[in-house]
């Protein structure tokens, strides 16, 4: 096998691997969980963190924590992304006290926490050396790495290799013409909030982004507001492809459908984080701390890589579930979205209006 295909095959164990962390990613409501202290010290003070990661998954690193914190209980809410926003705006503005740590998928609420004095600076032993993309200011630290992939129905292209770029998207879309039409995917912006991140992405990241939406629109493609609509109709043929579909969930079907192929945009691949940080409001800010400088730590992050099965950030850590092997293998083409106030730009209604209307227009041309 060349080098290409043995890095090929690196990616894929390492897609496959993030799979797992598809099945607990998302709260349908909030649930509590406590986690006595180890000491058993029914008095000691408590950690009270507020997640959009499911429980079941974040275990593993509670223990760990706890393991290096035995005096510590964990009092453990997971939410929708939403939800852990507007729950440490309304405490705080009441004047009450929040969650000592927030952990979220959604960049741009926390970032939106960060700029609004919602959370408090962190400083702590890997601040400085932690990727300058990852950190806004000590106080928002991206903690994972997740990146957007094209994703294909393997019978469809026997004969051909899958588009590996955006040009050579529109260009497969262009002459395969009505053989392909109404057999394209991507995710509804307006209801999709990872799918508006990936676009708004795409927008800064590609000048001719829109003759990619125009050609899609020319297909008839299909818009949903969930990675699971689009990958079934790719496993079964339904569909060939599929738009900047989240790479966990596509390596979770890929796992399970022999027939769903996952590719890495060779122009560009854009990879989004979840964040922590430390409200502003905190209870217990110094134990907030203590557990984000565990997540950040070599120790928390290789849990996170091994055990929860999400990428690491750290660059302590090395191993297939890491940012340090994606970055060595694609270098250049990964891009991150740099936890800044950037994010926000499409917070404001009206320019995530006028994103929204230009998307609808682009394919309504058609």
């Amino acid at each position: 096998m060349n080098g290409g295909g043995v890095r090929h095959c690196e990616f894929m164990r390492f897609l496959i691997s993030l799979a797992f962390l598809v099945l607990f990613s998302t709260s349908a409501h909030a649930a509590i969980a406590f986690f006595p202290a180890p000491s058993g010290n029914s008095a000691a003070p408590v950690l009270t963190v507020y997640s959009s990661l499911d429980e079941p998954l974040a275990r593993p690193m509670i223990i760990g924590f706890q393991k290096a914190n035995p005096d510590v209980a964990v009092r453990y809410e997971d939410m929708l992304t939403g939800e852990i926003y507007d729950r440490i705006v309304k405490e705080t503005d009441a004047g009450q006290k929040t969650a000592d740590f927030a952990f979220s998928s959604a960049m741009d609420l926390q970032v939106k926490l960060s700029n609004d004095g919602y959370a408090q600076r962190s400083e702590l032993p890997m601040s400085g050396r932690w990727p300058a993309w990852a950190n806004w200011r000590n106080t928002a630290y991206a903690l994972t790495f997740e990146p957007a992939v094209f994703v294909y129905h393997k019978p469809s292209f026997r004969n051909e290799r899958p588009p590996a770029t955006r040009a050579e998207f529109v260009d497969y879309l262009k002459r395969q013409g009505s053989a392909v039409f109404g057999r394209i995917g991507t995710y509804d912006i307006e209801r999709s909030g990872v799918g508006f991140l990936f676009m708004s992405r795409d927008q800064e990241q590609f000048g001719d982004i829109w003759t990619v939406i125009q050609a899609m629109g020319a297909a008839g493609v299909k818009l949903y507001s969930t990675s699971q609509a689009i990958l079934e109709r790719v496993s079964d043929g339904r569909f060939v492809l599929g738009y900047n579909i989240l790479g966990s969930y596509a390596a979770d079907w890929a796992s399970r459908h022999p027939d769903v192929g996952i590719v890495l945009p060779k122009d560009y691949t854009v990879v989004m984080s979840r964040i922590g940080l430390v409200p502003e409001a905190a209870a217990s800010p110094e134990l907030g701390r203590r557990y984000l400088e565990f997540f950040m730590s070599k120790e928390g992050q290789t849990i996170m890589a091994r055990e929860l099965q999400i990428p690491a950030v750290s660059p302590d850590v090395a191993g297939e579930n890491t940012a340090n092997t994606m970055q060595e293998m694609l270098g250049g083409q990964l891009k991150p979205v740099p936890v800044s106030p950037g994010l926000m730009v499409y917070l404001d209604q009206v320019k995530r209006a006028r994103l929204i209307a230009r998307w609808n227009e682009v394919l309504r041309l058609q």
